[in-house]
């Protein structure tokens, strides 16, 4: 880490940052791999982060990339995926087609997109995204098995296979159900039973498929150093005929990226001591989102050019607020810390994942952080 710190305490004051570790981005994924059973491949969601230099190491370390718009499209065929799949609700005409000439395997949502696909022209494999009945997966987000807009409902499947557009194959299923699942031996389950109820559904109605797409969902805890026991995961037994795709992205990218933002003032009100931060939920929106306080580490800065004194509290709690002018804007609440001085820099760490790209930019037209990869 300390040529990490190096990099930071070298940006100009006030110095804000994410720093990503392509290093780290390829020993997850190696990691994942060795972990994962026979006839199992694994593809990048884009989503959980879109850096260019993210996107582009994790093409070659993964056996390809997952998106979800034109955009995220557009990164993968730069970035030179060897292979890519397209999901998502809501595709457009022009995404649906680009898709098509990117020579993407498009998850296809609804009825109502088959009929697209088919308007387009399109001719060859799909695969079709299911929300099953039933209680899913624990985690943070469920994608299935409740009323949500992703997905056929399994009940409609007889009538969608029934009217299947002509030129269209059905190859998979794609079952992606919960978003940062953190129990190992659950997710190794869920892939167990995603597998027989594929296999099962493809035999009900005579289809011959090739894919089992289980999504992501492979979790990681924010608050501790914790993530999902990849371990169970090899128990799975996928047969030979058969593809398991999966589809992690925060696993891969949560523990490769920081975000560094440094202590513009220090003040208490009414009892509570804030760190004051260039910076905020603008940049890394996450622990706002999800409603937790995001675990910090302390980067001393010693230089101090200013002729007017540098304020410093220690042995106290603090909160970690950003330059927003919203109450809502806080990254950590009552986190301990020895001592802090303005100047110094609050380093979250785990913010590889859904930092930046899920944060609202542009709300009162602050400066971006810097990025940093190496």
């Amino acid at each position: 880490m300390s040529d990490h710190h190096d990099l930071l305490r070298q940006l100009p004051a006030p110095r804000c940052a994410y720093l990503y570790d392509t290093r780290i981005l390829r020993a997850r994924a190696t990691t994942l791999r060795a972990a994962l059973p026979t006839n199992t491949t694994f593809l990048y969601a884009v989503k959980a982060n879109g850096h260019p230099h993210v996107v582009r190491t994790l093409a070659g370390a993964c056996d390809g990339l997952e998106v979800a718009s034109g955009g995220e499209l557009s990164l993968a065929v730069q970035a030179g995926a060897r292979r890519i799949v397209f999901g998502g609700p809501a595709k457009t005409d022009t995404e649906l087609a680009a898709a098509i000439a990117a020579g993407a395997l498009i998850n296809v949502e609804s009825a109502h997109e088959l009929r697209r696909l088919a308007a387009l022209g399109h001719r060859g494999d799909i695969c079709l995204r299911i929300n099953r009945a039933g209680p899913a997966l624990s985690g943070s987000h469920t994608m299935t098995g409740v009323p949500t807009p992703f997905g056929i409902d399994e009940t409609q499947l007889p009538d969608i296979l029934e009217n299947l557009p002509d030129g269209l194959q059905v190859i998979g299923f794609h079952l992606h159900a919960v978003s940062n699942n953190l129990d190992g031996h659950a997710h190794a389950a869920f892939l167990t039973e995603a597998i027989g109820w594929s296999l099962k559904t493809a035999h009900r109605y005579g289809l011959s498929i090739r894919i089992v797409n289980a999504g992501g969902g492979l979790g990681v805890d924010y608050q501790s150093d914790q993530s999902i026991d990849l371990t169970p995961l090899a128990s799975v037994q996928v047969p030979d005929n058969l593809e398991l795709i999966l589809e992690p992205g925060r696993w891969l990218t949560a523990d490769a990226g920081w975000y560094a933002t440094e202590v513009l003032d220090l003040k208490t009100t009414h009892g509570r001591t804030f760190a004051v931060l260039r910076g905020g939920t603008h940049h890394f929106r996450l622990p706002a989102a999800w409603g937790y306080s995001h675990p910090f580490t302390v980067l001393p800065v010693d230089d101090w050019p200013h002729p007017y004194p540098r304020l410093s509290v220690t042995d106290t709690e603090v909160d970690a607020v950003g330059e927003l002018c919203t109450p809502r804007d806080v990254l950590t609440r009552g986190h301990h810390v020895t001592r802090l001085r303005t100047g110094d820099l609050l380093l979250f760490a785990r913010a590889g994942a859904y930092g930046w790209d899920i944060s609202h930019h542009d709300f009162l037209r602050h400066d971006p952080p810097t990025f940093l990869t190496i």
